[in-house]
Order: structure tokens, then sequence, then C-alpha cells
């Protein structure tokens, strides 16, 4: 996938004719502070396309935006950030079971873990859910600018050999790399 444009379109909290139209969505999708954000920017060549901020768990509605005039990447809400009132977090997870299970075009769910991390138990239970729908999955190990080769690859195997049968492509928004496979994923 080549990007030649993006723009934000809208944020929702619950059904809209956005979600019905014919248009491939691509789901971002992943704990707070893990850099949906920060991705998403690298991937469409914006600096500021996507709001992130300091405070994990800002975004707090579905974002649409659209790429080409006929994808949507769709950023939903973090999740686990454990700050929130119980009954905000309870609301957005709440809002993503709500938004997968609502009948699409296309849709292809990007993952996003934070490579030091790993899954969280909140991650694995998010992936057997979307395996369990017969979701299109992608896992995209983000920030791994932050480990040296030796820790990466340890950091990897350590991540694939959890999640086995998932595509996981190491990302980092800051520097690209994982950049054009990521796109290129999007087409398959």
């Amino acid at each position: 996938m080549h990007i030649r444009s993006a723009t934000f379109v809208k944020g929702i909290r619950g059904t809209d004719d956005i979600l019905h139209e014919p248009k491939v969505q691509v789901a971002f999708i992943g704990r707070s502070n893990v850099g949906k954000s920060s991705l998403i920017n690298c991937l469409v060549n914006k600096v500021d396309l996507v709001k992130s901020g300091q405070t994990p768990g800002k975004t707090k509605e579905i974002n649409f935006f659209l790429i080409n005039d006929d994808t949507y990447f769709v950023d939903l809400p973090g999740y686990g950030y454990a700050k929130l009132p119980p009954e905000t977090r309870e609301q957005i997870a709440k809002m993503i079971q709500w938004y997968f299970m609502e009948p699409v075009y296309r849709r292809k769910v990007v993952v996003v873990l934070d490579v030091k991390a790993g899954p969280s138990v909140m991650d694995i239970e998010m992936l057997r859910i979307l395996r369990e729908q017969g979701q299109d999955v992608l896992i995209v190990a983000n920030k791994v600018d932050a480990l040296n080769q030796s820790e990466l690859h340890a950091r990897l195997k350590s991540i694939g050999d959890e999640l086995s049968g998932f595509e996981i492509i190491p990302c980092s928004a800051k520097t690209k790399v994982g950049k054009e496979e990521i796109l290129k994923s999007f087409s398959r």
C-alpha cells in the first residue's frame, strides 16, 4: 500500500453510517502507551494526524482516518490504563467489543505491542477473542529502537513463542523500521 493522502474524518462512540461504507478498515488496537498514534502517524508520513499525548488513555472514541479515499485507518482507544476510573475502563472495553462485533466490508486488525514489555494478559485475551471471531490479525512489535540487537532477537523470539500462529512485524514508529513491511501486509 502506498499512502497518497490521509485525513481525519470523525470520531464515533456508537452506531454510525461510516461503519458500513464499502471501504477496508485497518483497526489499530493495543494497551495504552504502546505507540498506536505514533505508528499511524509514521505509516501516513505525518507528524500530527493522530493526536498523541503524554498521558496514556487520551483516546476515548473510535477515530476514523480516510487513507487514499478507499481505506479507513481506525484508531481504537487503548485498553488497560489503570489510572482511568473503573467505569471509563469498562465503557472503553464495551466500545472495543462492540466495534469488533459490527459487520464491516473488510477489516484487518493491527495489535500493537511494546516489544520490551511483550504481550500482557489483556493482549493475549484480545488476541484470543479476535482469533475466535476469525479476524485478520497482524501483530506489530513496536519500539524496537529501544533495544540492542541481541535483546531484540530474544524479545522477538519470546513474543513469537507466546503468540504462535500470528504474523509479527518488528517496528519502530520513531525510526520507521518495519514501516514498509506493515504497509505491504495491508495489501494481502
